[in-house]
């Protein structure tokens, strides 16, 4: 009977290591809760004084703090490091915030996060500011980008915000274009940068917004989702006539602000608020590039009102969502000057260390040597960079052409009827059907 019970607690045993081997590569979330953050959390306590002081992140203690510890409390004075004000697990990672002493910054500890993930056992370690004097370390148990979910749940903060992809600390990453108007997406051939795009319409078509598209492909990445373009343009002869209509647009939105007194879209009343746009440009580099010279003035109007577009078209509601695979001054004139208007960079794997300076190195230095080091067998990778200086790794979900062109279906009834867009109006193409294979008709043998 001992025999039969220790063996069925052997087995029991093997059963649950077994189990916890399983989710580990299968459902990390569930062995990070179980396994991974209990083990984390002991690991720091244990060793975060010790990690502190071998990282450099300890300072000597003030004059009077190091008298009172000598004389009143008879202990040796040692360094003074950051104090552990609260520490969060999650689904995901832990989060610890820390009160840092006189003499630290919160670039010192960025500085350090590539130690500090080794010496705890954590995926990545990532900084943020939370108020003078107040970090939060934001550390990632596992690989969250291996395979990307995004929340069911998502609670938009703004009227123009749109969840995209995930960022390697568990949280979504947003394109809000009240705080970013304009963007650059970079990337090259099977990157990912597409996926990027599919998500953004995918989650620009169930909002209040009028799309417009800029596909000089012939519309082949655009016309799928022309159930919910208000305007798409696929030669850049029509591109040209559109940026027109939309300069146009703008000049006669500056007019209302002015009527009513006011600097801003959002501070207009609603009765009389126009609609905001976002114009999504698909491989932006067809619009500079030309066959012959007689062709370079329409040319070179065609990237002024594209340039006069970026820089004032964001208080009257009119955005840019520019992608390409390359985006320099090779493009020729105007290029450097439309890229530092679009403040919003996104570079996936790139082909060259210039792509990724060309997208980051104005607003991100460090992300640079992060974008070159993307692997190419996992697409949809990319490095996000704002205008504060911060970075981080980021990953789209997977979706398919036709799931974002069936969203756009069900949302076909939002799109706005402009009369100004009118003429660029996309219409909806069926595919026709392939035609019917001939029957096989095999040849009858020859009898003598």
């Amino acid at each position: 009977m001992a025999d039969l019970v220790t063996c069925l607690e052997a087995a029991g045993l093997t059963a649950s290591v077994g189990g916890l081997g399983y989710a580990k590569y299968r459902a990390p979330r569930v062995y990070w809760s179980l396994v991974g953050l209990p083990v984390a959390r002991v690991r720091f306590s244990v060793t975060y004084r010790s990690t502190m002081d071998v990282c450099g992140l300890t300072v000597q203690p003030s004059a009077m703090r190091a008298y009172l510890t000598r004389t009143v409390a008879r202990r040796e004075v040692q360094p003074v490091a950051p104090k552990v004000r609260r520490v969060r697990g999650s689904s995901t990672g832990m989060r610890v915030v820390l009160r840092l002493p006189a003499g630290l910054e919160p670039a010192d500890v960025a500085a350090s996060c590539e130690r500090l993930r080794h010496a705890w056992g954590v995926r990545s370690v990532t900084v943020r500011e939370v108020k003078p004097g107040f970090v939060e370390l934001r550390m990632t148990g596992y690989d969250v980008l291996a395979r990307v979910r995004m929340p069911r749940r998502f609670k938009a903060q703004g009227p123009l915000v749109v969840p995209v992809a995930l960022r390697e600390d568990g949280t979504v990453f947003v394109r809000d274009y009240r705080k970013v108007p304009m963007a650059l997406t970079l990337g090259a051939t099977l990157s990912g940068k597409s996926m990027y795009q599919r998500n953004l319409i995918k989650g620009l078509a169930a909002l209040p917004v009028a799309l417009v598209g800029i596909d000089c492909k012939r519309g082949v990445e655009h016309s799928r989702y022309a159930p919910r373009l208000s305007a798409l343009a696929t030669t850049p002869q029509m591109a040209g006539s559109l940026l027109d209509v939309l300069v146009s647009e703008m000049e006669e939105r500056f007019d209302l602000l002015a009527l009513h007194e006011v600097s801003d879209l959002w501070d207009l009343p609603a009765r009389v608020r126009p609609v905001p746009l976002v114009v999504l440009i698909d491989e932006v580099a067809e619009l500079f590039l030309v066959a012959s010279k007689k062709d370079e003035p329409a040319r070179d109007h065609m990237v002024m009102q594209l340039v006069r577009l970026a820089q004032m078209a964001r208080a009257v509601g009119i955005h840019l969502e520019v992608c390409g695979q390359r985006f320099g001054s090779e493009l020729g004139k105007g290029a450097t000057t439309l890229r530092a208007q679009l403040t919003g960079r996104v570079v996936h794997r790139v082909n060259d260390v210039q792509t990724a300076e060309m997208g980051l190195k104005d607003i991100a230095p460090d992300a640079v040597f992060a974008a070159t080091t993307i692997p190419p067998d996992r697409p949809g990778i990319a490095v996000a960079g704002d205008t504060s200086g911060g970075w981080s790794r980021i990953r789209t979900p997977a979706i398919t052409p036709g799931e974002a062109a069936a969203v756009c279906r069900e949302f076909a009834h939002l799109t706005p009827q402009l009369p100004f867009l009118a003429p660029f109006r996309p219409v909806s193409r069926t595919v026709p059907p392939m035609p019917a294979a001939p029957p096989l008709i095999r040849p009858r043998p020859v009898t003598e």
